[in-house]
């Protein structure tokens, strides 16, 4: 691997950034309600498996 002086590396780090395509904060918000809806409706399908579960079992053990 060929070795760079830090001013090279600073060069070209920062060309690279220079290349990445910043999101807008719409896009920010949109992205951070989505994630929030998500978890949230992930977190209610859980908590319902396992109240479905719980029943079951309590139903089971219940007979014996």
């Amino acid at each position: 691997m060929a070795t760079l002086n830090p001013v090279q590396f600073i060069q070209q780090v920062r060309a690279e950034v220079s290349k990445v395509v910043w999101p807008t904060r719409r896009e920010v918000l949109l992205t951070t309600v989505m994630v929030f809806i998500m978890a949230a409706l992930t977190a209610v399908f859980f908590a319902m498996v396992d109240l479905v579960i719980r029943f079951g079992l309590q139903s089971l053990l219940g007979m014996f």
